[in-house]
């Protein structure tokens, strides 16, 4: 049974006992993966600083452990851990869930963040590139919730929240494999909610849209289709991560939830006379 957020919890870390932290997450342990940058970064702080525990599964070692001593010092006690995680590697998967156990004692919360992109259509799209973005964005996904499910079954409430794309709300030109795989994240997500909501366990996409990342950074777009008039900032896309890790949105499962400025209402580029 999970710990009510009022609560302190504690939590054996490499041989000590550290008290938890306070706040909207406190006592939670989430394991995110692609985390030693960008947006999966951005979650990680933010959940620590709201007093969880944060896994840091990426295949960059040095980043992510990096990330982790920088996370502890901010905040002020040992609540990250980097694991070394290749997400097309289901061994991968059972064995970060496992050093997560290992090392904060629990599992509470799953964001399956990691993923690329590739360009072309249907026609000029390399097979090699959409074998490698399926493999990626989607089967990670599912391979993810396949190694974490059986330790978020042991808790009260749990969480997975699997990061899609407006692409996987609406067509998006010139990238079918990724909008395939964003698409595919979102059947998977309602399909899943069906299936573990007697578990306790909800199951939520989150479609981001325009966002300053170092994915992006190269992108050439305009941001004319945004409402906002502007692309997100990492931190406001973690914000939506912190409330379906939280208890707050124990009744929020199944859901497809826009993170996008608008871009998905309709056709901000039409102008009539």
């Amino acid at each position: 049974m999970s710990t009510p957020p009022s609560t302190p919890v504690t939590s054996t870390l490499h041989g000590s006992i550290h008290d938890a932290g306070s706040g909207r997450a406190a006592g939670k342990v989430a394991l995110i993966s692609g985390a030693a940058q960008g947006m999966g970064a951005s979650h990680a702080r933010a959940l620590a600083a709201a007093g969880a525990y944060v896994m840091i599964g990426d295949l960059q070692e040095e980043a992510g452990t990096a990330l982790a001593e920088e996370i502890n010092t901010d905040v002020g006690r040992t609540a990250a851990a980097f694991t070394p995680l290749n997400v097309t590697d289901f061994e991968a998967w059972t064995a970060a869930v496992g050093h997560c156990v290992q090392e904060f004692g629990k599992l509470d919360v799953l964001v399956n963040n990691a993923g690329i992109y590739t360009p072309g259509n249907v026609e000029d799209a390399s097979v090699e590139d959409w074998s490698r973005t399926i493999d990626i964005d989607l089967t990670g996904t599912f391979l993810g919730m396949k190694a974490a499910v059986p330790e978020l079954k042991k808790q009260d409430t749990s969480s997975i929240i699997n990061v899609s794309s407006i692409a996987g709300l609406v067509g998006f030109k010139n990238r079918a494999a990724y909008s395939a795989a964003k698409w595919g994240v979102q059947g998977l997500t309602k399909t899943s909610a069906l299936d573990f909501g007697e578990d306790g366990i909800r199951v939520n996409s989150i479609h981001p849209g325009s966002v300053e990342t170092p994915l992006t950074a190269g992108l050439k777009r305009g941001l004319g289709q945004v409402p906002a008039g502007r692309a997100a900032q990492v931190e406001e896309i973690s914000s939506l991560v912190l409330y379906l890790a939280s208890d707050e949105s124990r009744f929020v499962s199944g859901a497809s939830i826009a993170i996008d400025g608008g871009e998905t209402a309709g056709n901000n580029l039409r102008r009539d006379s």
